[in-house]
């Protein structure tokens, strides 16, 4: 098994910021920052068909409890179709315009297949209107094309990847991410993610050639309370600054440390540190080598 010269590439992260900012007529907008959409939406307008409303759960389950906390109101939102099954190959497709999506960190692109077609898919780095690709077993190794990951050579960037054949596109599809293919062995094809997980996916399943658009999407700064409002997430209060009932770290007179041995959540469970992946997840045994978190990961 080849596991030699697969460190990433930081090739993708030398191109000079070109983040919109604002002049500072309010102290809120003194550091707002904003990405620069010119020279790369070309549409402003969803094409209808592939367009629909749908409810939001807003953090709640079946049974309209709250399971995510801090998620509630913001703008209404128009869900896009994207295609993640791909299940159109050997026909070749072209781009008919970039636009935004607002339920996703990347850009989104219209693609028109050769029998006519209309699909959006997610854009990937470096790619305007007007370029064409394939998914096909056979297709030339460029970006965006898509191919399964047995024809992939090692060391190319790959994104919209399968877990499970034909099973449509699960992992690395957020804003700036790409995985990177590290070898190939025994029916599997070993990939490391943005996490840094090096794990298995069968050489059957398909991935896209590329980096996911929108690269400097981590590098927004809010600016303000409303605009994080605006985008559907609710203020979070600290524990500290809660009641005794409310919260471990609650209650006293003024400003109070945490009190606690270990950091904890507020119904009381070990948070900061504690393994919470299970012993009997049933893709343990695809895991070649976990994530690198917390201070190890900083340096």
């Amino acid at each position: 098994m080849y596991l030699t010269g697969w460190r990433f590439s930081n090739r993708s992260r030398s191109r000079k910021s070109t983040m919109k900012k604002y002049a500072p007529t309010t102290p809120s907008r003194r550091n707002m920052t904003t990405v620069t959409y010119r020279g790369v939406i070309t549409h402003t307008e969803p094409h209808k068909a592939l367009t629909h409303g749908r409810k939001r759960d807003v953090g709640r389950n079946n049974l309209g409890r709250i399971t995510v906390r801090h998620k509630g109101a913001g703008n209404k939102k128009l869900f896009r179709e994207v295609d993640f099954m791909f299940e159109k190959k050997n026909i070749p497709a072209k781009v008919v315009s970039v636009e935004y999506d607002p339920n996703r960190t990347s850009f989104i692109s219209l693609v028109v297949y050769k029998d006519g077609e209309k699909r959006y898919m997610l854009t990937p780095k470096s790619v305007r209107r007007g370029a064409t690709f394939i998914v096909s077993p056979d297709a030339e190794l460029k970006t965006p094309n898509r191919l399964p990951l047995s024809k992939i050579p090692v060391g190319t960037f790959v994104y919209n990847i399968e877990i499970k054949p034909e099973g449509g596109a699960k992992l690395v599809r957020s804003a700036g991410n790409f995985a990177q293919v590290v070898a190939n062995d025994a029916g599997y094809t070993l990939i490391k993610l943005p996490s840094s997980e090096v794990r298995k996916v069968s050489e059957k399943c398909w991935a896209t050639l590329g980096e996911v658009s929108n690269d400097e999407h981590h590098l927004v700064n809010i600016g303000k309370a409303g605009r994080s409002r605006h985008k559907g997430i609710r203020p979070t209060v600290r524990g500290t600054a809660m009641n005794a009932v409310d919260h471990p770290y609650g209650g006293g007179e003024g400003r109070q440390g945490r009190g606690t041995k270990r950091p904890k959540t507020l119904w009381g469970k070990v948070t900061g540190g504690r393994k919470t992946r299970g012993p009997k997840k049933y893709s343990n045994h695809l895991i070649i080598s976990r994530r690198v978190v917390g201070k190890k990961r900083k340096g």
